[in-house]
């Protein structure tokens, strides 16, 4: 494990203006609306094979990668040490690896037998992990300092805003928190300057986030070409593929460096 020490802020006004505006835009746009209920819908996965008597089989074994993904991250922060991050930033690694090992049991859970309480539990790790992200994101290209304070704000907020849909069942919080950073993490990476070389990972996860997207959206459409798996059961194997490739960046990458 190698602990890179950097007091970094950039200087780049103009950056930070047009993230504090998309942020405050997205969030006023978001509460212009009505308060979003959970569609009992969502629920009704293509996937209902049954094998070895666990239900939704390969909507519940496919998340099998998100644990070998996240115990990978962990032995690489306390075993091999070849992950390179900030100093004063472990927790937020650790969050993020921890938190995508717990999707597979919280996301495995829901699958068994999806309703609105067990979805619960597949959010939450979800969240944490995304959180967590974020707040690594914000290290390694603007400051470590704010990535540093932000992240248990962060990660509190992304819990609650699960926490709040559920006891309300009014989705905006949570559509926020997940959103949001999803638009504003592009731009750091374009208008911000790295610590780190390979941030092409970043890139390669947002496009695994997108691609499970769309697999999730056409899960039924899918299911019907491929017939033994669905489009959601690929989604969680892209979504893993996503922060595999982010570790992969993470074990290989240096000190970034900029002439003058």
């Amino acid at each position: 494990m190698r602990l890179v020490k950097i007091i970094k802020m950039d200087k780049n006004k103009p950056g930070y203006i047009l993230i504090l505006l998309v942020s405050i835009v997205a969030a006023l746009t978001v509460y212009s609306l009505d308060p979003i209920a959970q569609d009992i819908k969502y629920h009704q996965f293509a996937d209902k094979i049954t094998y070895f008597s666990v239900s939704n089989f390969w909507n519940v074994v496919s998340n099998i990668p998100f644990l070998l993904v996240g115990l990978s991250g962990l032995y690489s922060i306390y075993y091999s040490k070849k992950i390179k991050f900030v100093a004063g930033q472990k927790a937020a690694y650790v969050l993020l690896f921890s938190g995508i090992s717990v999707v597979f049991i919280g996301s495995s859970y829901y699958h068994l037998r999806p309703d609105n309480l067990t979805l619960v539990w597949d959010r939450l790790p979800m969240t944490v992990a995304f959180m967590s992200l974020f707040s690594i994101i914000i290290s390694e290209f603007i400051s470590v300092k704010v990535g540093k304070v932000l992240l248990w704000p962060l990660v509190i907020a992304g819990v609650y805003s699960v926490y709040y849909w559920h006891r309300e069942d009014d989705l905006r919080l949570y559509a926020l928190v997940q959103f949001l950073p999803i638009i504003l993490i592009p731009l750091i990476l374009v208008l911000f300057k790295p610590v780190f070389t390979h941030t092409f990972g970043y890139w390669l996860l947002l496009l695994a986030y997108v691609i499970a997207k769309l697999l999730e959206y056409f899960d039924l459409q899918i299911f019907n070409i491929l017939v033994f798996i669905s489009g959601h059961s690929l989604k969680h194997i892209f979504a893993a593929l996503g922060v595999y490739l982010v570790l992969v960046t993470y074990n290989h990458r240096n000190l970034a460096v900029y002439k003058q």
